[in-house]
């Protein structure tokens, strides 16, 4: 790359005109187009145009008004397509938390889409690596031929009848996904479009999706994002993407067009398929990292206003993401950028929700985790967000982290308790009955308070981190060694059991038995009370071959191998009943918690624990830590709004079996009911309705299953 260093500014005085403070970025009006920076403690700015390749540098325009703590100024020639960055001035003094370095070319935390990839050079830094007094140092040479431009768009779409969905988040059924990694392989995508938001756009795919009852599709972020170089160099990348550096720019490479329409035109397709689209957005912390990292945008722009820094010494960062640094969202022009970034992509990209990454941060004063933090109450009173669905994960590693539950009205959060208490009761771990019980309903101790519903714990088993569920069935512990990094990334908190062999097998037995134990987990899943969610792959036993941090691995080991053999086959099937049981059967997917009190006006419980002999169960069951096995009877007369009157949803009763062996059942007699039908059995998936099963009668329920029954009146007989 060439690039051309000014002595001078190159435009004509009379070209420039003062321009507005808002919106902040770069926005074309039709004539011209509005550049406007924050900056709390800069000294000046400078506009960085580029040729069309984004390889020389043409111009440097200081831009001329400073209003409320933003440089401003207007081209009235400028048109959609205009390369641009900034060069800011001001303070180097890293002690001070400033660090300011004109010779780095910035992003435009604005810009709304960005042209190249950044290639790592010491030049990137804004000290010189190697001198003594490190970050200390001032580095002179041009960053521009390494960083990637901001492009100048036209926002003007044609949306035509596009609407959002609005699944009721008691339909929701949420499916985790990776825009590379779940079209990488699928046979219908063509080549060029693979890896790509185009690629979403394939009929076939989308029908796969519509087909297992899934209505949400959450994609992993899309945001422009940085490659670390410690992974280029071994020739692997940041193919997770939670490393962004421009929270309005969709990442280049998942553009097989080049051009921003190509997400909208993905957002249209997946709503006229009845799906919503959620994002997960990363906006606890950047791609600059720690004291030691690059100058790449915010940090040239405005350290000491972005990111959090330690208060005793501030040329070091608060490292409450683990990635380096954290930004500030208690600072109101950070949590403007934050907010306006949502806005843009629900209003101008009309994505329907979010996922927020390590989202306790985003809730964190200096003082600590507060629900009512500036930017969680900004969320709930927005116009537009407050109509989205908002999920937290409620943990990072800050101080005070973790705090599932702890989010305000309006908000879903992931519950890894589900996750953990289901992995240990398949596995026969001891002692679990009361915690089984409490994810079942929607683990009320932590969500049941304030008016939330049961759609605030969003549960799964498996998620991008970690295991799949295959090889949760299939590795007592983690196989990382293709991330080069010794086996030590990676959680050694799996829950996990290989049932006698580690990894692949052909004994028909252990086979047999890892396929039922996936059976129960997407039983457990999908008919318990709650959000759930599935990873793309899980519905056909995908594997990462033991890999439980595929983060770095853009390769067959991340990417879904859609070659479906038979034992996938036969899970994708089950998958589809399963959800087809949970949209037929209301009782199923309640959107009011479920207590276990007796309704005296209705004369009914909501939800009645059974031990094996089909009675209630007693303090001692709950006691005793070998308990495996119990039934779950929920009761389609209970009252299923805030209206006091009988349900008419039908009854269903759910026994599950965790011991190794078979347990004998006691069915219970239910009034308004004459005798029980089996929906669904793990052990047996391929056995339909069966004949009908009188009360007091014993069911011999097998080890390590899940049965299913329907209460059925004496007029079904």
């Amino acid at each position: 790359m060439t690039t051309r260093k000014p002595a001078a500014p190159l435009h004509e005085p009379s070209r420039l005109r003062e321009g507005l403070p808002y919106p902040l970025g770069a926005t074309w009006d039709g004539l011209g187009v509005n550049f406007a920076l924050f900056s709390a403690n800069a000294t000046k700015v400078e506009l960085c145009l580029f040729d069309a390749d984004g390889q020389v540098e043409l111009e440097r325009i200081e831009l001329p008004e400073y209003t409320d703590e933003i440089y401003h100024g207007y081209l009235p020639d400028a048109h959609p397509g205009l390369l641009y960055g900034y060069r800011v001035h001001g303070p180097y003094a890293p002690e001070n938390g400033h660090r300011f370095n004109p010779n780095k070319l910035l992003i435009d935390p604005y810009a709304k889409q960005l042209v190249g990839d950044v290639r790592w050079s010491e030049a990137l830094f804004g000290y010189t690596i190697g001198h003594p007094d490190g970050d200390l140092s001032f580095d002179t040479r041009d960053s521009a031929p390494f960083v990637p431009k901001c492009k100048v768009i036209d926002p003007a779409y044609t949306w035509g009848r596009d609407q959002r969905v609005n699944v009721p988040w008691d339909r929701t059924l949420l499916y985790e996904a990776h825009v590379r990694g779940i079209s990488m392989r699928h046979p219908a995508v063509p080549e060029t479009h693979r890896g790509t938001f185009a690629g979403l756009m394939c009929e076939a795919l989308l029908s796969h999706i519509k087909q297992l009852g899934v209505t949400s599709v959450e994609l992993l972020p899309i945001h422009a994002f940085v490659n670390d170089q410690h992974l280029l160099k071994k020739g692997m990348n940041n193919f997770w993407g939670y490393n962004s550096i421009a929270f309005f720019a969709p990442h280049q490479r998942y553009l097989a067009s080049g051009k921003i329409a190509e997400f909208k035109e993905m957002v249209a397709h997946l709503h006229d398929a009845g799906l919503e689209v959620i994002l997960d957005v990363v906006y606890n912390h950047t791609a600059e990292g720690n004291e030691q990292g690059p100058t790449l945008s915010m940090r040239g722009i405005d350290n000491a206003s972005y990111y959090r820094l330690m208060p005793d010494n501030k040329r070091l960062y608060i490292n409450d993401s683990g990635t380096g640094n954290t930004l500030d969202l208690s600072h109101p022009c950070v949590l403007q950028l934050v907010t306006d970034s949502l806005r843009y992509w629900a209003g101008d990209m009309h994505v329907d929700g979010f996922r927020f990454d390590l989202a306790t941060i985003l809730g964190r004063y200096h003082s600590g985790y507060d629900e009512r933090h500036s930017f969680l109450v900004a969320c709930r009173q927005d116009p537009l967000l407050r109509q989205l669905k908002l999920i937290a994960e409620p943990w990072d590693c800050g101080p005070g982290g973790y705090q599932v539950g702890n989010f305000a009205p309006g908000w879903a959060e992931w519950n890894d308790r589900f996750r953990d208490t289901m992995r240990a009761f398949w596995k026969g771990d001891e002692g679990q009955l009361t915690d089984f019980a409490s994810r079942m309903t929607a683990s009320g101790e932590l969500f049941n308070r304030r008016g939330r519903r049961p759609f605030a714990s969003v549960n799964f088993i498996t998620a991008h981190d970690g295991f799949t569920l295959r090889d949760l069935v299939s590795y007592n512990q983690k196989h990382n060694l293709d991330n080069d990094e010794n086996n030590q990334d990676g959680s050694d908190h799996n829950l996990s059991w290989n049932h006698g062999v580690e990894g692949p097998t052909d004994n028909p037995e252990i086979r047999a038995l890892r396929m039922q134990q996936m059976r129960n987990f997407f039983a457990t899943l999908l008919l318990a009370q709650g959000t759930p969610m599935i990873v793309a792959g899980d519905e056909f036993s995908r594997t990462q071959h033991g890999n439980n941090n595929a983060y770095c691995q853009d390769s067959e080991i991340g990417w879904v191998n859609w070659n479906l053999d038979e034992e996938g086959t036969a899970l994708l099937d089950f998958v589809k009943r399963l959800t087809a049981l949970r949209r037929h059967y209301p009782v199923l997917r309640r959107s009011r918690f479920l207590v276990g009190t007796f309704n005296e006006a209705l004369g009914v419980k909501d939800v009645t624990w059974l031990a094996t002999d089909g009675n209630e169960m007693t303090t001692e069951h709950w006691h005793d830590h070998q308990g495996r096995c119990l039934g779950m009877l929920l009761n389609g007369r209970a009252q299923a709004s805030g209206i006091l009157r009988p349900g008419n949803d039908a009854s269903v009763l759910l026994i599950v079996n965790a011991y190794h062996d078979p347990r004998t059942f006691t069915l219970p007699a239910v009034p308004d009911g004459n005798h029980w039908r089996c929906l669904l059995n793990t052990a047996r998936p391929a056995e339909g309705k069966t004949r009908r099963l009188a009360f007091g009668s014993k069911l011999k329920v097998s080890g390590r299953s899940l049965v299913l029954l329907e209460l059925h009146a004496a007029e079904d007989a």
